[in-house]
């Protein structure tokens, strides 16, 4: 029987497999090369590091990574090593788009921005940059985008590049994969001298990997006042995280921007499928059937005497009251992992019906147009 070793941590996966397979499931963290050595495949997300250390002497032949990112993959050697490999890009798209709406929409509150006519940089314009880049268009927002792999390809029509961007934006954040040499290298992208060319005000916002960002430079930047505010989900050397960076920013979480039930769900889907296509399972159009609705799935406001803005960011921080994540990673840093582990059931905006009162069919589209699938005015 084939044997697959599964991350324990990876939702909707138990029992789905076993009636084709033999599954282990393990923390991510813990499974090396003795826990691998007698599998065919592994499914796993970033906390598992596929390489030569862990997989010189076993007999797997398929990784499936319920994850957008694939740097804790060693892809060299898998090629060489005639390993396939799949990840699941833009399985979290709608779920990272969900934590920057309600960062802008707490940052919003907090500092009492109007944040429409303010310009927003997006660096990296993939499955997630160009959902983040929709949501801003429809709250009114100036966007720039900057992509140069797409640019490239695509022709510059669409993009700017970095130093225009860096100029004329008040929010800054970075959508990039981690790719720590080459061409299109993205290794502390975010550094001293792109922080001294931002706006004093700049927001710094990183929900992609840790390392696109010089964490040194950006609490030295804070501390100098070249950048007025950041935003981080994740982190240089996570889970050990600098508690002096954390007392600067903003907005801290525990690499959970991704970490929607939806997102979840669509990379557990993806990994599943994949695993079946290689091994001939029937399960190749397989998705989690029960996925739990949010506590309070129905939203109300009333529009009356409301600005845009102020009903915009009700309805966004129904779904995702982001300043919980935060005071708990506050309180308890040094739990980060168990914070990622357990973390609370979040439902993305289709899971919500919006009830806008006194509201108008103008702004039944904006919302719309923000991703509210389900909006009734009356």
């Amino acid at each position: 029987m084939i044997k697959i070793i599964a991350d324990n941590k990876i939702p909707f996966l138990q029992s789905v497999l076993e009636p084709y397979a033999s599954v282990t499931y393990l923390p991510g963290a813990i499974t090396d090369a003795d826990a691998v050595k007698d599998a065919n495949a592994l499914i796993t997300r970033t906390r598992t590091k596929c390489n030569t250390t862990t997989l010189a002497n076993s007999k797997v032949k398929m990784i499936a990574t319920a994850t957008i990112g694939f740097d804790h993959i060693d892809t060299e050697y898998c090629k060489n090593n005639h390993i396939e490999w799949t990840n699941a890009p833009g399985c979290n798209s709608g779920s990272v788009k969900q934590y920057i709406a309600a960062t802008l929409a707490t940052l919003a509150t907090e500092l009492n921005l109007e944040l429409k006519n303010k310009t927003i940089g997006i660096v990296g314009v993939g499955n997630v940059g160009s959902k983040v880049a929709d949501f801003a268009k429809a709250i009114g927002m100036k966007v720039l985008l900057n992509d140069p792999p797409r640019a490239e390809k695509e022709g510059s029509l669409d993009f700017v590049d970095l130093d225009e961007l860096i100029e004329k934006s008040d929010i800054i954040t970075f959508h990039v994969p981690l790719q720590r040499e080459g061409k299109y290298k993205t290794y502390h992208l975010g550094n001293s001298n792109l922080f001294s060319r931002c706006k004093k005000e700049v927001v710094i916002i990183n929900s992609s990997r840790g390392e696109i960002i010089n964490n040194a430079d950006l609490l030295a930047a804070l501390n100098k006042g070249d950048v007025g505010n950041s935003v981080l989900d994740v982190w240089e050397n996570e889970p050990d995280i600098n508690p002096q960076l954390l007392d600067k920013t903003i907005i801290a979480t525990p690499h959970i921007a991704g970490y929607s039930a939806d997102g979840k769900a669509n990379g557990t889907a993806m990994s599943v499928q994949a695993i079946s296509r290689h091994f001939d399972f029937p399960l190749k159009e397989w998705y989690p059937k029960n996925i739990p609705s949010p506590e309070n799935p129905e939203i109300t406001i009333d529009a009356k005497d409301l600005s845009f803005q102020e009903v915009w960011t009700k309805a966004v921080l129904h779904t995702y009251p982001l300043k919980r994540d935060d005071q708990r990673l506050r309180k308890n840093p040094e739990s980060f992992e168990q914070q990622r582990g357990s973390y609370p059931l979040r439902r993305e905006f289709g899971a919500y019906t919006l009830l806008i009162k006194n509201g108008t069919e103008q702004l039944k589209e904006c919302l719309h147009k923000m991703g509210f699938a389900h909006v009734q005015i009356n």
